[in-house]
């Protein structure tokens, strides 16, 4: 996986450049996350370039991306729960806080977390794990990436 489509995430959609797109909805691309240390970790891009929070878009619009978030978080979650018996729930996020276009976050959650982690938010676990190359998108994660593509195409 190059870097380039990084620092243009939405255009590389967009152009068919960015290979942690799963599927093109509705409103947006449903993505794998750059880290995976909780596997199955998904993204919904925008596919609206310059548009950086939610209230930025028509009303319309504004649904239609919130239901493909709907979408997306379902589909993690049935593709995680058959990947992975301990698989608990998903949460959904949508902060802002650093990258500058509107996205939302569909983390999966297990029961092999660590206790003192497990109902915390995701932000919450050690910088190491953001950035320890074993936990970067790869191949490792093609079946529940798969699983997730399966799932969003039977949603639909």
């Amino acid at each position: 996986m190059t870097a380039d489509f990084r620092a243009d995430r939405i255009g590389s959609a967009l152009r068919g450049e960015n290979p942690t797109v799963v599927r093109r909805l509705d409103a947006g691309f449903a993505v794998m996350g750059d880290v995976q240390f909780l596997p199955g970790y998904a993204i919904l891009l925008t596919d609206e370039p310059g548009v950086e929070r939610l209230s930025d878009l028509p009303r319309p619009r504004r649904l239609a991306y919130l239901a493909d978030l709907d979408r997306l978080g379902e589909a993690v979650e049935r593709a995680c729960r058959a990947v992975d018996p301990a698989f608990r729930r998903v949460n959904l996020e949508i902060l802002g806080n650093k990258d500058p276009f509107l996205h939302a976050h569909v983390w999966p959650r297990f029961d092999w977390e660590p206790d003192h982690l497990v109902r915390m938010p995701v932000w919450l676990y050690p910088q190491g794990h953001w950035r320890d190359a074993r936990y970067a998108l790869g191949p490792e994660q093609d079946v529940v990436r798969a699983a997730i593509g399966a799932e969003l195409d039977a949603l639909r």
